[in-house]
């Protein structure tokens, strides 16, 4: 396990104090490492129109792009819930843009979480290779 996961972990269960989540009372909260090692978090964030709510493994990737980071290694997504919490499909497909190893850190607790890569969470993807460009 990287060295810095246990950090991404604590950042993640403390990004989703910051949730917009009115509607839902589901809160969620990534954290995103980069290949240089910086940690960009993330909330979600819901609208009165549901369709316009934003996850927050979104808008972690969102802030770290919006600074430069195109290149990362992990994010951890924690939630409300008392269980594992997995990235909607939605997510999976835009994270996958930024590389299929990502390892995502599904969180249940501090001391109990699984890291699986996106590529088995998303099988048979839609890329730039789909495009055939």
């Amino acid at each position: 396990m990287h060295p810095l996961y246990s950090e991404l972990i604590e950042q993640s269960i403390k990004a989703k104090k910051h949730s917009y989540s009115p509607y839902s009372k589901f809160s969620v909260g990534a954290a995103l490492l980069t290949s240089t090692n910086k940690i960009y978090t993330g909330t979600n964030v819901e609208s009165a129109s549901y369709s316009l709510s934003i996850c927050a493994e979104r808008v972690a990737f969102t802030k770290a792009v919006s600074e430069g980071e195109k290149k990362f290694k992990a994010i951890a997504i924690s939630a409300s819930i008392k269980d594992y919490i997995y990235p909607c499909g939605a997510c999976r497909q835009f994270m996958y843009e930024f590389g299929k190893d990502l390892d995502v850190i599904i969180i249940k607790s501090k001391k109990d979480f699984l890291i699986i890569k996106l590529a088995d969470l998303l099988p048979g993807a839609f890329d730039k290779r789909s495009l055939k460009l």
